[in-house]
């Protein structure tokens, strides 16, 4: 049975749209880069359009252009890419398809396919919350910025407990990094 991972980035404020504010490419380096590659380590992204859409509109230009990012961008579109709409679509995106039923019956037979070991999603909040509603999801990976989705905060500290409760304390950031996606690439894993 396929593994389903989640992988989200989130404000503290609870926002997880990455193009609210900017709050989430100042943050991103090396070491961010290599966990968000191994998020991706999969035979399979499952994508809600939205999600699919930015993606598609600027990978496979990234791939294109053979800059730093063209390693990630190429895995990306060789990877197999299922989209969840309720709508029928058209692709431009190489290996590209629609999922075809509802969403808990499609990804139910995603799960029992024995040629797919795991299945990832990355942003695309209405269908997590579809899958962890349903059972269906494994693991979900939150990379938790310290920033509302309009101002910088700093961690003072982090405490997990064992119920899984993670207890942060930020303060506000007087110098909080600064940057877009054009300085935050640098730091994508390179193949």
């Amino acid at each position: 049975m396929a593994i389903i991972t989640a992988s989200m980035f989130m404000a503290l404020d609870g926002v997880v749209d990455p193009g609210v504010g900017n709050w989430h490419f100042p943050y991103f380096n090396d070491e961010m880069g290599r966990a968000v590659d191994r998020t991706h380590d999969a035979d399979v992204m499952l994508f809600g359009r939205v999600t699919y859409d930015s993606f598609a509109g600027a990978w496979p230009g990234r791939e294109a252009a053979g800059q730093e990012d063209a390693g990630f961008a190429k895995k990306l579109g060789d990877m197999r890419k299922i989209v969840v709409s309720q709508r029928p679509l058209e692709f431009t995106w190489r290996n590209s398809e629609q999922l075809q039923g509802s969403l808990v019956e499609g990804v139910t037979a995603l799960k029992a396919d024995p040629s797919i070991r795991r299945i990832a999603l990355s942003g695309s909040v209405s269908v997590v919350r579809q899958l962890l509603a349903a059972g269906l999801l494994d693991e979900l990976h939150l990379f938790v910025h310290p920033a509302l989705a309009g101002s910088a905060l700093r961690l003072l500290s982090s405490q997990p407990f064992a119920t899984g409760v993670i207890y942060l304390v930020y303060a506000p950031d007087p110098n909080p990094p600064a940057g877009q996606y054009e300085q935050a690439r640098e730091n994508l894993p390179q193949e």
